[in-house]
């Protein structure tokens, strides 16, 4: 008992640690609360001074605003389409690659690796041009295809994946194969379920990262029936409109879905990041 209560003392360190934490936690926090309040204010409110904007009159008119204006549901269905296809699509392949990757003997494993790896080195917007070159080529630009396809080889799946694959014993593979399992038999009914706090990890991130995607869709996509939110929100900006209450609101509504998603998963997310070894 006398070890218990005393691990329960507060100890200068734990202190400073409970203040950093709680300090890190505001600054997270005070750009979301400051992106609501103007949000609910009136447009064409003088907000002169920061403290303007947490003060009323508040009203709710500006959500209403930007979906009788704009096909805010239809931007709203395609980001979902593309944030729920692509994570599906990435992680099959990515742990089907970590697969071969991890328990698999073919020739230049290590180059493929290795290539894999470099492939994070680059940034995204280095093979922009590259990128749409390509989908040009393939005439996919201005569809669903050029909002997906993309999105689906990812090296930081392929490479978490296959950290997580080698350490899972050998056994498992030795004695799945003595009762007959094909290698995609052991992928399937012995690695995909183990790893599923790690997969949940990666698909939440692979969402976040589509859902707010805004370069490529924006050069991809001319069409408005298949904008993104990310691609319809300066949609309520204007250079001769200083007014930031509209653009606040829609940032606002395509922050909800990712809340949602974080409140939901955030378990998963500190069980996969503790599984697969990631430091944060």
């Amino acid at each position: 008992m006398g070890d218990f209560a005393g691990s329960k003392r507060w100890t200068g360190p734990k202190i400073l640690l409970h203040i950093l934490a709680y300090g890190l936690a505001t600054i997270f926090v005070v750009p979301v609360i400051y992106m609501i309040f103007t949000s609910l204010k009136p447009q064409g409110s003088a907000m002169g001074d920061l403290m303007d904007r947490f003060l009323p009159p508040f009203s709710f008119e500006n959500y209403a605003y930007i979906f009788e204006n704009a096909p805010v549901i239809k931007w709203t269905m395609n980001s979902l389409t593309i944030a729920v296809i692509v994570p599906v699509l990435s992680l099959a392949m990515a742990s089907l690659a970590a697969f071969a990757l991890s328990r698999i003997d073919f020739s230049y494993k290590k180059l493929a690796f290795w290539l894999i790896l470099s492939g994070m080195m680059i940034p995204g917007e280095a093979t922009i041009v590259s990128l749409y070159m390509v989908a040009n080529s393939l005439g996919i630009l201005d569809s669903y295809a050029a909002l997906i396809l993309p999105g689906l080889a990812g090296p930081l799946g392929v490479l978490i994946m296959k950290q997580f694959f080698d350490g899972m014993p050998n056994e498992l593979v030795e004695a799945a194969k003595i009762d007959g399992c094909s290698l995609f038999r052991v992928w399937w009914n012995i690695f995909i379920p183990l790893s599923k706090p790690v997969l949940a990890t990666l698909m939440i991130f692979s969402f976040l990262g589509t859902w707010n995607d805004f370069l490529w869709p924006f050069l991809a996509i001319q069409s408005e029936d298949l904008f993104t939110l990310p691609i319809g929100i300066p949609f309520f900006m204007s250079s001769y409109n200083q007014d930031e209450t509209l653009p606040m609101t829609v940032n606002a509504y395509a922050s909800i879905p990712i809340i949602i998603i974080f409140i939901i998963f955030q378990k998963y997310i500190v069980k996969g990041v503790t599984l697969s070894g990631i430091k944060g």
